[in-house]
């Protein structure tokens, strides 16, 4: 007991006199795990990705909903194109400030992700895959039956703008896109967000809500502001989306013709490494050794 005591005040003395405290296993488990708001820290970006995801598909079940076609079986001369019922209209304001609700998170997840330190696998898989989800959704619904509206003389008008092929180009960008990212950062080259990628995501996070305002409270038929607004915006938006991805296409493919040339200088030089010359003349190798042999007898010289 005494040689216990004894060493207990050796150690506190110890302490005392470095001026550092002593920390026992419990001290640093609790270092180890931070403050309880660290920790918090940690999960809000992650809680504010999930909450995306549920915002996501609340979205598109609210736009699978809208019905933008006049009731009845034709349209009266008066009629105007792409007029909603009042219920439709409602779940198409509803569903606008949902996605305005989203995208503020897609900005504030990230934010707080970087000015909290607390970046985690979970948000860099799962945080693009809730703007995917989200925003090609919106873009799939738009281009849907549900935003066809028949005309009097006959057939029908996307009020929306927005074609499948549009869509198809939007999904074939990010397939792509992603494929390039996940191959090239494995082997090391960063893809960071340029201006051409947020140029993107601000204007789809713009253009949809608008499209649907305009859809949900106008009258997007031929010749109407409201239409031409909604082409401009739509084909805009497009464009936008294909350009952004040429830095990551170029960017992969100046990595690859850098790989390429390091591979032919490579195979390049090791048939044009050639011995030293005179090594291979006859008596090359016996002078060699002779020289070995007398370099101690140059240095006593």
């Amino acid at each position: 007991m005494g040689v216990w005591v004894g060493v207990h005040h050796k150690i506190s003395g110890v302490a005392r006199g470095s001026g550092e405290h002593y920390t026992g296993p419990m001290t640093q488990l609790q270092t180890m795990m931070g403050s309880p708001e660290q920790a918090r820290r940690v999960h809000i970006p992650n809680l504010l990705t999930l909450g995306r995801i549920v915002l996501a598909i609340v979205f598109v079940i609210l736009l699978s909903s809208a019905n933008p076609r006049e009731l009845g079986d034709e349209l009266s001369v008066g009629s105007r194109i792409g007029e909603l019922t009042q219920s439709s209209t409602t779940l198409l304001i509803v569903a606008c400030a949902i996605f305005v609700i989203a995208s503020i998170t897609d900005a504030l997840d990230g934010h707080l992700a970087r000015k909290w330190k607390v970046e985690s696998k979970f948000g860099r898989i799962m945080d693009p895959f809730a703007d995917k989800l989200l925003v090609l959704g919106a873009f799939v619904m738009l281009a849907g039956p549900v935003f066809a509206s028949p005309l009097l003389s006959g057939g029908s008008l996307q009020v929306s703008a927005v074609s499948g092929w549009m869509v198809i180009a939007m999904i074939a960008r990010e397939l792509l896109v992603t494929s390039i990212r996940g191959v090239y950062e494995g082997e090391g080259v960063e893809f960071p967000a340029g201006w051409s990628g947020k140029a993107k995501m601000i204007l789809q996070s713009v253009s949809v809500p608008i499209i649907l305002l305009l859809v949900a409270l106008g009258s997007p038929g031929p010749g109407s502001a409201e239409r031409t607004i909604i082409v401009v915006l739509v084909w805009l938006t497009v464009v936008v989306t294909m350009i952004s991805g040429l830095p990551y296409v170029l960017r992969a493919l100046q990595h690859t013709v850098d790989q390429q040339a390091k591979m032919l200088e490579v195979m390049r030089g090791k048939p044009a490494r050639k011995p030293t010359k005179g090594t291979n003349r006859p008596g090359a190798k016996a002078r060699q050794k002779s020289t070995k042999g007398g370099q101690g007898g140059g240095k006593k010289r």
